[in-house]
């Protein structure tokens, strides 16, 4: 068999897989009469759908990305004081475009300068001018232009935004954080953590067992434990698991040690999806809503196995040309984030509606992958046109 690479690309396939579910669940949400398999599962039912299953497995792909990323700073001399910044800056982003898009969930064009789909596609493109991945032919001046026109233009969103009711009217307000939000604040608590264990194995390990036993804790009702954005820390033990995954991955191979990662990572997944399993019953079942640590557990699992499978076809078997369609999803994960609500906000502006047959059933699933297919593809164009984001 094959050795296994330093470099895992079966992390970016796997990232490409998650973006194209995360949009083709996002749109088929809107439609109806499909399998209760696929949708979302109710808060308060014990269990989980497919679309349960996308949003975690992201979070665990991030912490894949993380010790690599920050490795990856070091090798480049980076300090301690600019490795902290990058991390700030880029928990920032994500946290600053999840707030405004949660609180687009509220906005009312009918008390509003802007109507719902202008306001959309102007905030985005604010968000574009800020985090743009600027090629170096843009000299610094242009570039601080453009930088400071989408600051400005986030800005003047929030002065317009206009929520609630003519009632109770509202300006922009912390709620949930939205699923970018969410990233960033984990990604915030994650990247730190790593940062201060140094990356060392067993120091991750405790820190990642730490943030799992507040997940369960509070789920069980021991003692509820709130530590500022921690929360009940669901998200970071996601994300700080798939940092342990790839930590032992880089310790193994470096060590030679292969056979003895695809027994490890099996062995990972099944605990992990058995543990949900028996934790079930008292830590109030399994439920995305709540971020039970039942489900937290079985996703997890359930992204480890998968990310083994991946590891055998991309980076042992060299299929990675398996995945050249969607290849943009995972290059450019932000920016087909962002364009299905450029996209919707078109679709709105030219009042496109679809074909009745597309709204129900299997036509309404056609639907929603031609449109995760589109969007990845259009991604693509964007980033031949260099035109993607980076934070």
């Amino acid at each position: 068999m094959k050795a296994l690479p330093k470099r895992i690309l079966s992390i970016d396939v796997l990232r490409a897989i998650t973006m194209l579910l995360m949009i083709f669940v996002n749109d088929v949400a809107g439609v109806a009469q499909i399998p209760k398999w696929i949708e979302h599962t109710p808060a308060d039912v014990d269990g989980m759908g497919f679309s349960d299953l996308i949003f975690p497995a992201f979070l665990f792909i991030v912490g894949l990305s993380l010790p690599f990323a920050i490795q990856a700073r070091l090798k480049k001399g980076d300090s301690n004081k600019a490795l902290i910044s990058y991390i700030l800056l880029r928990a920032l982003a994500l946290i600053v475009m999840g707030f405004f898009h949660v609180n687009l969930e509220s906005y009312n064009s009918e008390l509003a300068l802007l109507s719902y789909p202008v306001y959309v596609i102007l905030l985005t493109a604010g968000f574009f001018l800020i985090w743009l991945d600027y090629p170096e032919k843009i000299g610094k001046t242009i570039k601080s232009a453009l930088m400071a026109l989408g600051i400005l233009t986030v800005a003047a969103m929030a002065y317009l935004y206009k929520g609630g009711t003519a009632a109770a009217p509202k300006g922009m307000e912390p709620q949930w954080w939205g699923i970018l939000g969410i990233i960033g604040w984990a990604y915030l608590f994650s990247a730190l953590v790593y940062f201060f264990t140094k990356g060392k194995l067993t120091t991750l390990i405790t820190a990642f067992i730490a943030f799992a036993l507040i997940n369960i804790a509070n789920h069980t009702q021991l003692v509820h434990v709130d530590l500022w954005m921690v929360g009940d820390a669901s998200s970071i033990t996601l994300m700080l698991g798939g940092a342990v995954i790839s930590t032992l991955y880089s310790v193994l191979v470096a060590k030679q040690k292969d056979k003895s990662l695809w027994l490890i990572l099996i062995l990972s997944g099944a605990l992990a999806i058995v543990f949900g399993l028996l934790i079930r019953p008292y830590a109030g079942g399994i439920s995305k809503i709540y971020s039970t640590p039942a489900w937290v557990w079985i996703c997890m699992g359930i992204s480890i196995l998968m990310f083994e499978l991946l590891i055998y076809l991309v980076d042992v078997k060299d299929k990675k040309n398996w995945f050249e369609l969607i290849k943009p999803a995972g290059t450019s994960t932000l920016t087909c984030y962002l364009v299905p609500y450029v996209l919707y906000a078109v679709f709105n502006l030219i009042d496109f509606n679809y074909p009745h047959y597309f709204n129900y059933g299997i036509g309404g699933i056609i639907r929603s992958l031609f449109i995760a297919f589109l969007v990845i593809r259009l991604v693509a164009f964007m980033e031949k046109k260099s035109i993607r984001l980076k934070i």
